[in-house]
């Protein structure tokens, strides 16, 4: 089945220009060779200095570098913090042998993840180092850096994740809800379980499991949400953010085939708009989302939600964002992936090929 997800229009800036990596001895090249310079090819380009660690005389990256400088000289292009970003990113990507996907992911990419604040814990995110700076990566560890499987997050959400699965966050989340231990990590439950909510959005689940899971955070930009019924999910929470979601969401129960689906989606507007309408006095951003999210944490809302999703099924809810996007419904653009994790390295774990 077609994959759905809810984010923003993607705009990707021009490829590079291609160039060649030098071939010792008339050896061809490996691919980490290559994947070097082009990198210190790209620092060349937009007049940036590679790491330090990075300059000896047998680094490829070094090699990519001093040619492209040979090549551009002061033709440089301006290096903006996405830029530098990028290059970052795709530094560190390529020297832990990670798959880096750069037909997708640009700096334009890059800027469109971001945030003020850090989904996980909430906090602002700053740019100096400390438990809050800003870091993107990955919401899977077993992908590669690509298109919908990035965010951008605190360094110390990002820490406590580390290499955990759905499974192992649910896991987690489950055992400090039974006690003793209050936090894990540096994190509360509340931001575990925020983070076992993001983790789910990029797992493909049963559709009985994901109908059962609550919107505890809201998706982040450009990531890719695999089970239709939380792409549903979101577009109906997100509907209470702005004026006219009454309207929005009658239109949209107009579009439900049976009255007993109709009847259910009824039942849990009504449980979870009287607990969201307080978002309408907020005037900051992001606590307006934070009022969306945690009106998932009452029990009738979760009740009244499971029963509708699980009597509509996954193909139906796909097919309901769908509609109610052609009709201009959704607050955010709709895009569906029929290959949601092409480029995602997940047949090798997220690294890139070895030839």
């Amino acid at each position: 089945m077609e994959q759905t997800r809810v984010a923003a229009i993607q705009l990707s800036l021009p490829m590079p220009e291609a160039a060649a990596a030098p071939c010792a001895q008339d050896r061809a090249p490996s691919l980490h060779e290559q994947l070097g310079f082009e990198l210190g090819w790209d620092h060349a380009r937009y007049g940036s200095v590679p790491p330090v660690d990075q300059l000896f005389q047998q680094s490829p990256l070094r090699q990519g570098w001093q040619a492209g400088r040979a090549s551009f000289g002061r033709r440089t292009l301006r290096a903006s913090p996405h830029v530098r970003q990028w290059l970052a990113l795709r530094c560190h990507a390529w020297l832990r042998g990670r798959s880096f996907e750069t037909l997708l992911v640009t700096p334009n990419y890059l800027q469109q993840l971001e945030a003020s604040h850090c989904p996980i814990t909430r906090q602002p995110l700053q740019e100096q180092a400390g438990t809050q700076q800003r870091r993107i990566d990955r919401v899977r560890d077993d992908a590669g850096y690509a298109a919908g499987n990035l965010v951008q997050m605190s360094q110390q959400a990002n820490q406590a994740k580390g290499d955990r699965d759905f499974a192992a966050l649910q896991a987690l989340a489950l055992s400090l809800r039974q006690g003793p231990l209050q936090q894990a990590g540096g994190l509360d439950l509340a931001s575990w379980d925020r983070l076992v909510t993001l983790a789910s959005f990029v797992t493909e689940l049963p559709h009985e499991q994901a109908a059962r899971l609550p919107l505890r955070v809201l998706p982040p930009n450009r990531l890719r949400l695999f089970n239709p019924i939380q792409a549903l999910q979101a577009l109906l929470t997100r509907q209470l953010a702005t004026p006219g979601w009454s309207q929005r969401l009658t239109r949209i129960e107009s579009l439900l085939g049976s009255d007993s689906l109709r009847a259910d989606f009824s039942r849990f507007v009504l449980a979870l708009a009287p607990r969201v309408l307080r978002s309408r006095e907020l005037l900051q951003r992001e606590q307006i989302r934070w009022a969306l999210e945690d009106a998932w944490q009452d029990a009738l809302v979760l009740k009244r939600w499971t029963q509708f999703a699980l009597n509509l099924g996954a193909a139906q809810a796909e097919a309901l964002v769908h509609k109610a996007a052609a009709k201009k419904l959704s607050p955010v653009h709709v895009e569906r992936h029929a290959h949601p994790t092409e480029g995602w390295a997940l047949e090798r774990q997220g690294f890139r090929a070895a030839a």
